[in-house]
């Protein structure tokens, strides 16, 4: 855990305060979260069928990920009261709100690597 009164938890916290690209990152950005957004994005799904999706994410770092998210408000996490338990996630309605700002920086960075991998190619 990092210490909020350091001088990079201060600038980290300014930044975010008064840039709205850097506080959409700081609640999206991440190795795992854009992934499990976009498994949201299709529908509600059981935690088993997001671990099934998602093969290469530890199974204590996609309880951590969804956490962060039920808690940013972005993801809503459903526990129905029965035997076996069954737990389900669904985007939260700024979650849905998300899904052009995700489809755009797919589609961007799908086209720019494109552009990078056939620049690096021809060299």
């Amino acid at each position: 855990m990092r210490k909020e009164s350091s001088t990079n938890a201060i600038n980290r916290n300014m930044i975010r305060e008064h840039c709205g690209m850097a506080f959409t990152l700081s609640l999206i950005g991440g190795r795992w979260k854009p992934g499990i957004l976009y498994q949201l994005v299709r529908g509600k799904m059981r935690y088993s069928e997001l671990r099934k999706q998602m093969p290469e994410v530890s199974e204590r770092m996609l309880v951590l990920q969804l956490r962060e998210l039920e808690t940013d408000g972005l993801v809503r996490r459903l526990v129905y009261a029965e035997v076996p338990p069954r737990v389900e996630y669904e985007l939260t309605e700024a979650g849905i709100s998300l899904k052009p700002v995700l489809k755009s920086m797919s589609d961007w960075g799908l086209g720019f690597q494109e552009k990078r991998d056939a620049k690096v190619s021809s060299v």
